[in-house]
């Protein structure tokens, strides 16, 4: 696969995905980054923001395995991973493969889910298998996380510890489209049935395995310019040195950043990487990973603004 077919894909799926959510394409072109960066995602927004019903258009326009978990208080490790039961007519145990047996998995509301289930997830998203009674269970080259979560409503909920926040590639903020687009989604869903299928019915299937692996060896072709990797480390040090930050981002964060700019440039047609590349995906890479400071927090400081400032303090290469 050549960047001029790969682009042909990249629209096609975005055209596929724009048939359900609509007003949310910048969310779509990182999700899609995310997808052939090898990163999983954690969406955050307010309930009825098409939260669930992105990641399960995604799904709809890739021909993969596709598994949603709903996290509740009571989950257990077992409800996601599987269990081995004993099979009374063979007289041994056998395993009972959870959700989590999946190429793309929808963690829905994981912030719901008690510490020791949010765990569980911890070895299957770094290194993409799982123990089950001392056996390891590979989940495939492709498995991918989509995890989402609602920043309003915290009664009941444990937040992410940052060990398992540093497994997401992307942490993407949504936000209710705009005016227009509102409309369009009222329009659009007033011509369909009421039911909830409804909203994803339509989209094809458009990207396949072999497809996918295509793009993905594509993308491991892109090398970065050094100056271009050179600024990645100036940024990701300088969060180190904020006065901001009590804890800044670390190496595996900056690598993370630029497998996430190498992917950046194939979607966008390139198969070379640019300073405003790093810039526009520094923040959903990077903002999930700080631990602010007292002195920011009490002024009410976010971690994009602290970004944004560090952005205009250190120079890009010319």
């Amino acid at each position: 696969m050549d960047l001029a077919e790969f682009q042909i894909l990249i629209a096609s799926v975005r055209t596929e995905i724009g048939k359900a959510v609509q007003g949310q394409d910048a969310l779509i072109d990182l999700l899609l980054v995310s997808v052939f960066a090898r990163g999983h995602c954690l969406v955050e927004g307010p309930p009825g923001t098409a939260k669930t019903l992105l990641a399960r258009s995604l799904a709809s326009a890739m021909d993969m395995g596709f598994g949603r978990v709903q996290f509740t208080p009571d989950l257990m490790p077992g409800d996601v991973l599987g269990v081995n039961l004993f099979n009374f007519q063979t007289g041994a145990f056998q395993l009972t493969r959870g959700p989590i047996f999946t190429d793309i998995l929808l963690a829905d509301e994981i912030n719901r889910a008690p510490p020791k289930t949010q765990s569980a997830l911890l070895q299957a998203m770094n290194e993409r298998v799982v123990t089950i009674d001392g056996t390891d269970y590979p989940l495939g080259r492709d498995f991918f996380v989509i995890a989402t979560q609602n920043p309003i409503e915290q009664q009941g909920t444990y937040p992410l510890p940052e060990a398992q926040l540093d497994r997401f590639l992307f942490k993407l903020n949504v936000d209710f489209p705009d005016r227009n687009a509102e409309i369009a989604i009222l329009t659009r869903h007033a011509a369909q049935p009421l039911e909830f299928e409804a909203r994803g019915k339509g989209i094809e299937k458009v990207l396949s395995a072999a497809q996918l692996a295509a793009g993905k060896n594509l993308v491991d072709g892109i090398r970065l310019d050094p100056t271009i990797l050179t600024y990645i480390v100036d940024l990701v040090r300088a969060t180190r040195n904020d006065s901001d930050i009590s804890h800044g981002a670390s190496t595996r964060a900056a690598d993370a950043l630029a497998g996430a700019v190498r992917a950046r440039a194939a979607v966008e047609g390139r198969d070379y990487g640019l300073p405003d590349d790093v810039k526009a995906l520094i923040v959903p890479v990077l903002c999930h990973r700080l631990v602010l400071g007292p002195s920011a927090e009490i002024e009410g400081r976010t971690a994009e603004a602290v970004l944004a400032n560090i952005l205009n303090r250190v120079d890009p290469p010319r």
